[in-house]
């Protein structure tokens, strides 16, 4: 992260065009007090050989060395290595490997580092153990809990305290316990085993491989939201002087331009852990050994867990050496694996996209519109000035839904979602109070009125969903021959990938509605008009 740059115009941009035109080294994490320097101890050398990955996987006999060191980049992960080593790191039974970067800056790109396994592993086994004080979580850097979770309950995330700290630390240079761990992290530049960043740092032209998708506008959010953060990073710096006061630099504002902040809150974001059953100020880590060198899948349940004053990692499948370490990402969708960590999983369980149901408050209408949220949920609302508002909203409450709805249109589950959302939109149709008054003396869901008004239902649903789908510049056909090509670059990939699956999503959705339509008992009768017919935007 360059940290000599002038400050500049803090109006939110539309995406920032540079960071990867530029490539600007990306740092990361927040405060302000250096941690103190943990005691050096002696221990057995680890497996933290720095080769290409085929030379280790060609080698033979599964618990010898790997090969010798042949890549030219040896020293960087030996600095790293070594550094680990002499700060405490025990014996473990993994290799940093490289792997080249594709079509990245005409090849000028140094590969990128990865953790693989050392020797042959078995489920259960314990990859490598890093001891708490080579862990930078806010406790550690702000030396007291309290005070980490008073900083971090209002304006400012974890994130973004992390962020700030290795900046100020990467501006002391060598003279910083971390220089050799910020090192690492600005060679690997935020990017994720895809070797592509986030699209927070994707040009403009970038990120029209994002037209058509929700995480186009979602990019936008976040910038903001990031904005936001950077704006209150000065009284962070107040609240907190006494910590700062060993660094002889300006105030945050003034020291780092946002787009360097940016950067840096990118890597972060690509790097924490999440760790579970620790204090707030221990939730958010930053692992030496865990991401973005180690390997992200959805169906995976490795984790790295807090253990005894320590941060463990037990594998989960056997591993023959040289092969890359996995570990679990969590419950994210692929909208959310492209924005924090620049991949995409196919075989992700957890995808799911978003439809908005609501009520237009002119016209007292159920709309749909695409939503942007960060968990992809389909939400749907009942208009206050519908004559009918309060009888509806009981029917709603009575069967487990809100005012405001929210759904979730899943993978694989296409059908089950728009079978949940049947009942409510049907709520848009009725206008005679007799039906309503049917319908709140009945139990459960509310059932079909007539023939007439579920066919206009399921009618808008498909003219709703191809509209959709047209919204994208590409079809699923052409999706999947660009990417049996195989020629494209890889933010394109990653994109053509992030929207092949979305329109797979809306596709299982278009062929549930269509299944309700062929399984109404008289196809000859035309959708019937209704006061508050349901507008799809």
């Amino acid at each position: 992260i360059h940290t000599n740059r002038s400050p500049e115009s803090r109006a939110p941009p539309m995406a920032s065009p540079a960071l990867s035109g530029t490539h600007h080294r990306l740092l990361l994490p927040c405060f302000l007090r250096r941690l103190p320097r943990p005691r050096s101890r002696s221990c057995s050398r680890l497996r933290l050989d720095a080769c290409h990955a085929d030379t280790l996987l060609s080698s033979s006999g599964a618990q010898g060395p790997p090969g010798p060191a042949a890549c030219s980049s040896a020293s960087s992960a030996g600095g790293f290595s070594d550094w680990l080593l002499t700060n405490g790191l025990p014996p473990g039974k993994v290799a940093i490997l490289e792997r080249p970067v594709p079509c990245s800056r005409g090849g000028k790109d140094r590969p990128l580092h990865f953790v693989a396994a050392g020797q042959d592993l078995e489920a259960g086994d314990v990859a490598f153990e890093v001891p708490m004080s080579l862990v930078v979580t806010l406790e550690r850097v702000l030396g007291d809990e309290s005070v980490a979770e008073l900083l971090t309950t209002n304006k400012l995330s974890e994130l973004a305290c992390l962020a700030l700290y290795l900046m100020y630390e990467k501006k002391q240079g060598r003279d910083s316990l971390w220089y050799p761990y910020i090192k690492e992290l600005d060679r690997q530049r935020g990017r994720g085993q895809l070797a592509v960043e986030s699209p927070l740092l994707w040009t403009e032209s970038e990120l029209d491989y994002l037209n058509g998708s929700p995480m186009r506008d979602e990019v936008v959010v976040r910038d903001e939201g990031i904005r936001r953060e950077y704006n209150e990073l000065d009284t962070l710096w107040f609240m907190a002087g006494s910590l700062f006061k060993q660094y002889p630099f300006d105030v945050p504002t003034e020291a780092f331009p946002f787009e360097i902040f940016k950067q840096a809150f990118v890597a972060v974001q690509s790097c924490v852990v999440h760790l579970q059953k620790v204090s707030l100020a221990r939730r958010f880590a930053l692992v030496p050994l865990g991401p973005p060198l180690l390997t992200y899948k959805s169906n995976c349940k490795a984790m790295l867990t807090a253990v005894d004053g320590s941060v463990r990692l037990l594998v989960d499948r056997p591993y023959k050496a040289g092969e890359p370490i996995i570990v679990w990402c969590g419950p994210q969708p692929n909208s959310r694996l492209l924005l924090n960590y620049g991949f995409v999983d196919e075989d992700n369980p957890y995808d799911r996209i978003a439809i908005e149901v609501g009520f237009l408050k002119l016209f007292y209408s159920p709309y749909l519109v695409v939503v942007t949220k960060p968990k992809l949920l389909s939400q749907a609302s009942l208009n206050t000035e519908d004559p009918q508002y309060q009888e509806k909203r009981m029917v709603a409450q009575r069967n487990g839904k809100l005012a405001i709805q929210k759904f979730q249109v899943c993978v694989g589950k296409e059908k089950e979602t728009i079978s949940e959302m049947l009942p409510y939109l049907r709520l848009g149709y009725i206008s005679d109070p007799d039906e309503m008054q049917c319908i709140l003396s009945s139990e459960g869901d509310t059932c079909p009125v007539s023939p007439c008004s579920e066919r206009a239902v399921l009618d808008q649903l498909v003219v709703y969903l191809k509209s959709r789908l047209a919204g994208y510049p590409t079809t699923l056909d052409e999706d999947e021959s660009m990417l049996a090509d195989g020629s494209l670059e890889p933010k394109k990939e990653v994109a053509t990938r992030l929207v092949r699956l979305e329109k797979k999503m809306l596709h299982g959705c278009l062929q549930a509605a269509n299944e309700f339509i062929s399984g109404l008992p008289d196809h000859t009768v035309s959708p019937c008009p209704a006061l508050y017919a349901p507008e799809l935007k």
